[in-house]
């Protein structure tokens, strides 16, 4: 019996890619192991990577002149992180992304990615697939910011990452959420009492 790739079930669950498919785009990949608080990607940096979280936490945030962060996503378990915007226009990357925990990835080069979708069609319907997927989430994201008051939007952010209040630190949840610690803390204590 042939032993079970996750990778391979995971990529899957977005479109129907062989072991051999795999094979190739982990010839252009590098598997690694980074310590909480690892700058993975920095800000004003000209990215060449994007990246399969494989475990772990990172968040990706935008930091003012000042210095105030805001945290804009949260990436745990399987999953895929990287500045687009920045990877397809080759700009320096507006965002920082940072891992919370030590965390496992794949480092993909993007251009190699690209390339490969060229030549190779189920390559470029699981690319295709994978950002359909992301414009999803970020659109519901964008929905729950202009529709939900910040209560819901952290039940919301429960019900998305079980466990969170325990992987990431309070002011982490609260900046992603646009509001203070107090008022995460209010909104905690008030859902405990009830």
């Amino acid at each position: 019996m042939q032993e079970a790739n996750p990778n391979l079930d995971f990529l899957n669950t977005f479109s129907s890619v062989s072991e051999d498919v795999v094979d190739e785009i982990l010839k252009f990949s590098e598997f690694k192991t980074v310590k909480a608080g690892t700058q993975l990607v920095k800000f004003n940096e000209k990215p060449q990577k994007v990246y399969m979280l494989v475990s772990g936490v990172v968040r990706c945030f935008l930091s003012t002149e000042s210095g105030k962060e805001f945290n804009k996503s949260f990436y745990m378990h399987l999953g895929f992180f990287g500045p687009l915007t920045s990877l397809i226009q080759k700009t320096p990357s507006l965002f920082v992304f940072e891992a919370l925990q030590d965390s496992e990835v794949y480092e993909v080069d993007f251009d190699a990615l690209r390339e490969l979708c060229i030549r190779n069609a189920s390559v470029n319907m699981l690319y295709s697939k994978i950002l359909e997927s992301i414009y999803m989430m970020y659109e519901k994201r964008l929905v729950e910011l202009i529709s939900l008051d910040a209560k819901d939007r952290y039940f919301e952010l429960q019900k998305k990452f079980e466990g969170i209040d325990e992987l990431i630190p309070q002011y982490h949840i609260a900046s992603y959420l646009g509001i203070t610690a107090v008022q995460l803390s209010r909104i905690r204590n008030k859902n405990d009492s009830n």
